[in-house]
């Protein structure tokens, strides 16, 4: 079953907010913003992404990732291609 861009959204600010510590994710404001990460921190969250999504992120797409929804958009194509 393939998911929706609606339902990968979803499913990313709920993977996120725990990274977080709860905090609420707002899908239209950048990632930095919401989350203070680090590089390390980065490489550790798109792994994890990557398995959840069971997915593999290119590191040159992500130059253009600003936003949760964003990055859920490059989910939703990536897993349309698979």
């Amino acid at each position: 079953m393939t998911n929706t861009n609606n339902e990968i959204l979803q499913q990313l600010c709920r993977h996120l907010e725990q990274q977080g510590g709860g905090k609420a994710i707002d899908p239209d404001r950048t990632l930095l913003e919401q989350l203070a990460l680090d590089s390390v921190k980065v490489l550790t969250l798109i792994m994890e992404i990557e398995d959840e999504f069971d997915v593999t992120i290119p590191i040159n797409a992500l130059a253009d990732i600003q936003s949760v929804r964003d990055f859920s958009i490059l989910i939703g194509k990536i897993k349309s291609q698979q």
